[in-house]
């Protein structure tokens, strides 16, 4: 498999640590957002793989090109189901979809570097662009801290879809400088997640392609 990837991409993250829990190989292929050309995502032969130029994308190993990291995630887990994801029980996945769902559909679209671009093209200062993420993060993270238990990961002993989407928003929070603690529930999954191997592995610090 290939993983078209950027080290700092939430998204990419989110399916990295998929990956990584489900002990699958695959080779990195970096995308370069922030070049000065305007970003490789945004180069035809970038956009031919996935038309909306955003990461990440994945080449299975049949050849099919996947995007959206949330399909990708799905895709893994029912193409290798040896180290499930999801829960047995119906309403259990459901929950556990609705998490990831809430950060990858509600959260994460207010702050992502197109949001934030706009935001500045409208003439809102630096500042201003912090306060508008800082406010969309800390909501959705609030409802987050409600949906998940009081011990382990964030629905069980094992981490699975729910935490692989957390830990990226974390790293995302931490970034734009959003306190996190007010919320002792997602603060013990990230103590839990960097300790980790797969999480640890997924990181950004730990990519080809981190500066």
């Amino acid at each position: 498999m290939e993983l078209y990837t950027y080290y700092r991409s939430t998204a990419s993250y989110r399916v990295r640590i998929a990956l990584a829990l489900k002990g699958l190989d695959f080779t990195a292929v970096p995308v370069n957002l922030l070049v000065p050309a305007g970003g490789a995502n945004r180069q035809p032969e970038y956009l031919a793989i996935n038309p909306q130029g955003r990461v990440p994308a994945l080449r299975t190993d049949e050849g099919a090109l996947l995007i959206q990291s949330l399909a990708i995630i799905e895709y893994l887990e029912e193409r290798y189901p040896q180290v499930p994801l999801l829960s047995r029980d119906l309403a259990a996945r459901a929950h556990e979809r609705a998490i990831a769902a809430l950060i990858a559909c509600d959260i994460h679209p207010l702050h992502n570097s197109s949001t934030q671009n706009l935001l500045r093209q409208w003439g809102h200062d630096e500042a201003q662009v912090l306060e508008w993420i800082g406010h969309w993060v800390s909501q959705g993270l609030a409802a987050v801290e409600q949906l998940i238990d009081d011990e382990g990961f964030c629905l069980g002993d094992r981490p699975g879809l729910a935490d692989a989407f957390l830990i990226p928003q974390l790293y995302a929070a931490q970034r734009f400088k959003v306190p996190l603690a007010a919320y002792p529930r997602i603060g013990r999954v990230a103590a839990l997640a960097a300790q980790h191997p797969a999480f640890i592995q997924a990181h950004p610090a730990n990519q080809p392609d981190t500066p």
